[in-house]
């Protein structure tokens, strides 16, 4: 029963696979059939290969629709894949080489061992095919991250300025009220010298009063014994 059921998963999941690559032939062929006799030139871009009725290509595209073939493996690598397959009846193996499941190379063999390499070479030319388009998503990334240090900078020095303004304005404030104070203690100093010169000279006065108070006291108390004498 668990054979039965891994069976159909793997069945299922290579008919999708087929049924893609099924679309894009069936794409193709129609392309062929209503293109006029007299084509103009188009972009390089928009060229798409169609395969000729007799390849190897279509050969594989009318097995994998009637499902005659089984998929062995598939790697894929970017934008580019291989697929290796098998057609049990004949024991014909099939090795595939496609760019967005759009078959570009397919080659025919009966033998295991030249099957086996010739997958791990097309696996290679999908690595190395797919080396550019990996590096410009990792370039992609690196941009879109550099962008967001960049953003997140600008904020961080904008909020730096932002800080320095109110600290150089809070720097005047305190300069000129250190400036008021300094002002303010000079006038009170001043004010206190003299208050200071008045005291002394209030307690001078005093000093000279009471001497001349006391002098005049105890001469009058000299006249007074002679006077009695």
């Amino acid at each position: 029963m668990k054979v039965t059921v891994r069976n159909a998963v793997r069945g299922l999941g290579l008919g999708l696979f087929f049924a893609g690559l099924s679309l894009n032939a069936m794409a193709q062929s129609s392309s062929v059939s209503q293109a006029p006799a007299t084509v103009a030139p188009t972009p390089a871009a928009s060229v798409k290969a169609t395969p000729s009725g007799n390849s190897t290509i279509t050969e594989l595209q009318q097995l994998m629709q009637s499902q005659g073939v089984s998929e062995l493996r598939t790697t894929y690598n970017g934008n580019y894949g291989s697929s290796l397959l098998f057609k049990p009846d004949n024991r014909t193996y099939y090795v595939a080489l496609f760019q967005q499941k759009n078959f570009w190379r397919v080659v025919k063999t009966t033998s295991d061992i030249q099957a086996e390499q010739i997958y791990k070479s097309f696996v290679s030319q999908t690595e190395k095919l797919a080396a550019i388009d990996i590096r410009r998503i990792q370039l992609e990334a690196e941009k879109t991250y550099t962008e967001q240090q960049i953003a997140s900078q600008e904020t961080r020095l904008s909020a730096l300025q932002n800080d320095l303004v109110v600290q150089q304005q809070q720097e005047q404030n305190v300069n000129a009220q250190q400036e008021q104070a300094r002002q303010q203690a000079q006038v009170l100093s001043s004010k206190q010298q003299a208050a200071r010169s008045e005291l002394r000279a209030l307690q001078n006065r005093i000093r000279t009063l009471e001497s001349q108070q006391t002098i005049m006291d105890n001469s009058g108390f000299s006249a007074d014994k002679t006077t009695s004498k």
